[in-house]
């Protein structure tokens, strides 16, 4: 089996982790910080907006089951984009590509779902190449699934 790569941020990671993983074709998701410049962030410094990191999902997928402009559909259907700036910067939707394959589907794939109108406003998504991930503190990871949460209205916490 072939594994890709991802890693998307839009908004609170314990959504978007719930939400990603149950597509097919997901293998693997783990809640990460990214883009920022402060090494080794924890939680409460990135809730106070003190690294520039994002909170993010970097999830493992089989290319033969979910392509990549599939996933980014689904990402897009996971959270509204039109709202990236509402929640805080820590929340702001935001696709980082690992290569410049990824980078043109994503623009691809934003032009798309911005001029079908299917959001209030214009999409806000980020398009970052992606850097250095942190791994998000244990109690992060699977958060939904710890706390038999459900499912939520969008991913941004409130």
């Amino acid at each position: 089996m072939m594994v890709n790569q991802a890693l998307l941020a839009g908004g609170c990671f314990w959504g978007l982790q719930a939400k990603l993983k149950t597509i097919p074709g997901v293998i693997k998701t783990l809640a990460v910080y990214t883009g920022g410049t402060t090494e080794k962030p924890t939680y409460a410094q990135v809730c106070r907006q003190q690294t520039g990191h994002l909170e993010a999902v970097q999830l493992d997928f089989d290319p033969e089951v979910i392509s990549y402009k599939n996933l980014l559909e689904a990402f897009f259907q996971s959270h509204n984009p039109s709202l990236a700036e509402t929640f805080g910067e820590q929340y702001r939707s935001t696709i980082f590509y690992l290569d410049e394959e990824q980078k043109a589907i994503a623009e691809e794939v934003m032009k798309s779902i911005d001029v079908s109108g299917i959001y209030p406003g214009k999409i806000q998504t980020a398009l970052r190449p992606a850097g250095e991930v942190w791994q998000a503190e244990d109690y992060h990871q699977d958060y939904y699934a710890k706390h038999n949460v459900a499912s939520d209205d969008d991913c941004y916490c409130r």
